[in-house]
């Protein structure tokens, strides 16, 4: 999704040797996935621990995280380091369905590494509680007093604008520099913190929850629910709303947004979503696109739109040919019946040319027996019988 092309750095004049194209492995993607996500954890939350509640050092240390790792990792699994970035991609067509549950499971095994290290560094102090002190978030009166349906609509509002901007700075219509993205991103999760440390803790990252969360005690366990139902319900919104909003930069990924069965390869066909959406027709994630006022598909059973009709010739048009001669009559009508002959020069289906059986198959126009040319002489040439 996110970052794809950020890590291929290159060196003009140093680089001797050709460029290797690689397609990251499932394992990497899942070991760039856990790296990143305890980065994220152990430096974020372990600033919150250490600095003395310090707002600005927290809150700079998320969003510093985030924008180095989406720089180191990204070109690999495209940075989430988050389950409701992972959400959000998925239901905005840049990930496949398939590919949820090794994201998932890759964020929340580096967040508990992360929170697991913290615990035990903790330690290092004399008389270290874990309890209330890990950097976990909170609400009501085991935090800052904030109501929880306050909790919860203030991080689902921030998640969404979070995936928002991802969408949005990692879109391929997109002009500013792709280099930028990660910036962004670091900055607006910077952002957040600043606003919602003295509330919530600020989460937007159910992973970032969880890590350090199941280490804080019973209390901080018992509240994780609203840190992780807020940030997902926040990811879905945007997720789906962003192709609404602002249309798809390029065709969805088989397997994502509301298509839930996995689909093939070959089931997207690329074309202008945004122009169908602005003329009123969008077109569906699981179904072929095409650019608007492209000729419409064929369908199984229909006749293919592309084939031109047939052009019957016109019993009654006399004009001469340049090319093999019309047949008179269509649909088994005979030709109207003649005055006397024409000259032997006229052309079979013409006013005057005397109507004998079709041909028979393999017979060639302008051999005995051809429909219009009942008898032929050596030199081809038609004979006309006057009527008795």
């Amino acid at each position: 999704m996110a970052y794809e092309g950020y890590g291929h750095l290159t060196l003009e004049g140093l680089a001797m040797s050709d460029t290797v194209e690689d397609t990251p492995t499932t394992g990497q993607k899942f070991t760039a996935e856990v790296l990143g996500t305890f980065v994220l954890v152990f430096f974020g939350c372990g600033a919150a621990v250490y600095s003395g509640g310090d707002l600005v050092a927290t809150a700079l240390a998320f969003g510093l995280t985030v924008l180095v790792m989406a720089y180191a990792v990204g070109r690999i699994s495209g940075g989430h380091f988050n389950p409701a970035v992972t959400l959000g991609a998925v239901l905005s067509g840049r990930l496949p369905w398939s590919q949820v549950g090794l994201y998932m499971a890759a964020q929340l095994l580096g967040a508990l590494l992360a929170g697991a290290v913290l615990f035990g560094l903790g330690h290092g102090f004399e008389g270290f509680v874990a309890e209330g002190n890990m950097g976990q978030n909170f609400f009501g009166d085991q935090g800052s007093g904030f109501a929880w349906w306050a909790a919860l609509l203030l991080e689902l509002l921030m998640t969404a604008v979070f995936v928002w901007v991802i969408l949005s700075v990692t879109d391929a219509r997109n002009e500013v520099n792709v280099a930028l993205g990660p910036l962004a991103i670091g900055l607006s999760l910077a952002m957040f913190h600043l606003l919602a440390i003295p509330l919530t803790g600020t989460s937007v990252n159910p992973a970032r929850s969880i890590g350090v969360g199941v280490f804080a005690g019973t209390d901080a366990i018992v509240q994780l629910w609203l840190f992780v139902l807020a940030p997902l319900l926040g990811a879905a919104i945007a997720g789906l709303t962003y192709p609404v909003l602002f249309g798809h930069g390029a065709a969805p990924v088989a397997g994502s947004g509301l298509n839930f069965g996995g689909g093939r390869k070959d089931q997207f066909v690329p074309g202008n979503y945004e122009a169908q959406w602005n003329q009123g027709q969008p077109a569906s994630w699981g179904q072929p696109g095409a650019p608007w006022g492209a000729p419409p598909q064929q369908q199984w059973g229909q006749p293919d739109p592309y084939q031109q009709p047939q052009q019957q010739p016109d019993p009654t048009y006399a004009a001469p040919q340049s090319s093999p001669p019309q047949q008179p009559g269509q649909w088994g009508q005979p030709a109207p019946q003649q005055q006397p002959a024409q000259p032997a020069e006229s052309q079979p289906g013409q006013w005057g040319a005397p109507q004998q059986p079709g041909p028979q198959q393999g017979q060639q126009p302008g051999q005995p027996g051809h429909w219009g040319n009942p008898d032929g002489d050596d030199d081809g040439r038609t004979q006309v019988r006057r009527p008795d």
